[in-house]
C-alpha cells in the first residue's frame, strides 16, 4: 500500500492507495493559525487509525509551498507558520516505517494530470494550482522539470503589476497577490467561490489571470495547461472566459497553443502524483 499526503493552505488530505485506486481517504480544513503542530497532530491520528487496517510500503507528500528536493526538506509556507527547514519525510517515516518522498504540491498535480488524468499524452505540461495560493508544476518527457535549486514553475511569485499591493514575499503585484483565493477573501471579503459566481467580477478577474498565464505560455509552449485547486471548481464560469483573455493577449505572431483545462482528477490531482511519486 502507498500512503499520499497532499497539505494546502486550505485543507489537507490523506488517501491509501492499492495499486492506481484510492482505497481510503480523508480530508480536513487546515487550521492555519495551529501551525505546524496542529498539522502534525493531525496526521498522526489519521495514520495510527489506519494503520490499524493497513501497511505502508512507500509514501508521497504534496506540500504546498516550496520543498528543496535535493535535501529533501520543506523549505517554508507563506501561508502556515512553522515549516521552515522541517524535514518532513522524517517525521512520516517515524509515523509509517516506510520511506516517504517529497516534493511541491503543484509539481505534484503535474504528476498526477500528467500520468492520470487531463494531461495524460500532452509534453510539455504545464500544472497550475490556482487556490489559497499559486503554484505552477512543468511536466515533460514523463518527469517534472524542478530547475537547478527545486523553484523551477514558480509562478504564483512572478510580477504582472509592478505598482501593486505587497504580497506575503515582499514583492507588489506579484500573480499570487493578485489571484490567489487568500487575497481575494481579504482584498473582497468574499470568498473566491462566491466571487467566481458574479460574471462582471470574473471579466475583471481573468485579465490578471490571463497575464500569469502568457508569461508561461510564451516561456514554455506548453502543448497543455491545466488548472486545479479550489478556484478551478468554477468551471465554465472560469475557464471560457479565460481562454479568450488570454488569446486576446497571447502576442499576435505566436503559434503557441491555447489549451487550458480543468483537472480530470478535479480535487485528487496532488494524492495521485504523490502516489505515483512515492512508487518511483
Amino acid at each position: 500500500m502507498i500512503l499520499a499526503i497532499d497539505i494546502g493552505g486550505t485543507k489537507f488530505s490523506l488517501a491509501v492507495f492499492d495499486h492506481n485506486r484510492i482505497i481510503r481517504r480523508e480530508s480536513r480544513a487546515t487550521d492555519a493559525t495551529g501551525g505546524r503542530p496542529w498539522m502534525l497532530t493531525q496526521i498522526s491520528e489519521i495514520v495510527t487509525a489506519w494503520r490499524h487496517d493497513y501497511t505502508f510500503d512507500r509514501c508521497g507528500i504534496g506540500f504546498g509551498g516550496p520543498v528543496d528536493f535535493a535535501r529533501q526538506r520543506v523549505v517554508l509556507s507563506t501561508h502556515v507558520g512553522g515549516w521552515t527547514d522541517f524535514d518532513l519525510c522524517a517525521f512520516v517515516h517515524d509515523l509509517t516505517g516506510a520511506p516517504a518522498i517529497i516534493d511541491n504540491d503543484a509539481n505534484v498535480g503535474a504528476i498526477g494530470e500528467a500520468e492520470f488524468g487531463a494531461g495524460n499524452g500532452y509534453s510539455p505540461l504545464f500544472y497550475m494550482t490556482l487556490s489559497t495560493g499559486i503554484g505552477g508544476g512543468i511536466y515533460a518527457d514523463g518527469q517534472v522539470w524542478r530547475g537547478a535549486d527545486s523553484y523551477a514553475g514558480e509562478i504564483g511569485h512572478l510580477t504582472i503589476r509592478p505598482d501593486g499591493p505587497e504580497c506575503l514575499c515582499g514583492a507588489r503585484g506579484c500573480f499570487e497577490r493578485m489571484c490567489c483565493g487568500l487575497w481575494l477573501d481579504r482584498d473582497y471579503g468574499k470568498s473566491a467561490k462566491v466571487l467566481m459566481e458574479d460574471p462582471e467580477f470574473v471579466k475583471r478577474y481573468v485579465v490578471d489571470l490571463a497575464l500569469g498565464l502568457k508569461a508561461a505560455i510564451m516561456l514554455l509552449n506548453p502543448q497543455r495547461v491545466v488548472i486545479g485547486g479550489g478556484i478551478a471548481k468554477a468551471g465554465d464560469r472560469l475557464f471560457p472566459p479565460l481562454r479568450a483573455e488570454v488569446r486576446r493577449q497571447i502576442t499576435q505572431w505566436s503559434g503557441a497553443r491555447i489549451d487550458i483545462v480543468p483537472p480530470v482528477l478535479l480535487g485528487d490531482s496532488v494524492l495521485y502524483g504523490a502516489m505515483a511519486l512515492a512508487r518511483c
